[in-house]
């Protein structure tokens, strides 16, 4: 959960000691321990109140199906314009049609216009 592994937790423990103090350590351990006790409660009653609220048991979605970085938008469109449902043909096609080529992203054509020798930039007086 915290990514804390046993030398760490070891000098946090060493730590704790010496701030702390030997004599009311076992007071703020056993308040830790309380404390997560009752995070984990909460989260579990969470957990409960949406699945009873929703419907929807959380363990059975696909989050992988749902991450953002899986979203390709040409994707999207190609198989919504393009793929019908299966044994079915599109609506005046005799054979299904071909999924279509990748075709990079045309970039705009950029025209540089040069002043000529001695010629002032033009200047809107109506500009910041």
């Amino acid at each position: 959960m915290f990514n804390i592994n046993g030398y760490e937790f070891l000098i946090l423990g060493i730590i704790a000691v010496l701030v702390i103090g030997p004599k009311r350590l076992p007071e703020y351990a056993q308040k830790f321990r309380n404390f997560v006790k009752e995070a984990r409660r909460m989260a579990s009653g969470a957990r409960d109140q949406l699945k009873e609220e929703s419907g929807v048991d959380l363990s059975t979605i696909d989050w992988q199906k749902l991450d953002p970085r899986q979203y390709d938008p040409r994707r999207i469109i190609r198989e919504a314009l393009l793929d019908d449902e299966p044994g079915q043909l599109a609506v005046g096609a005799a054979t299904p049609t071909p999924p279509m080529p990748e075709v990079p992203p045309m970039m705009p054509v950029r025209e540089t216009v040069r002043l000529s020798q001695g010629q002032k930039a033009p200047w809107d007086t109506e500009a910041t």
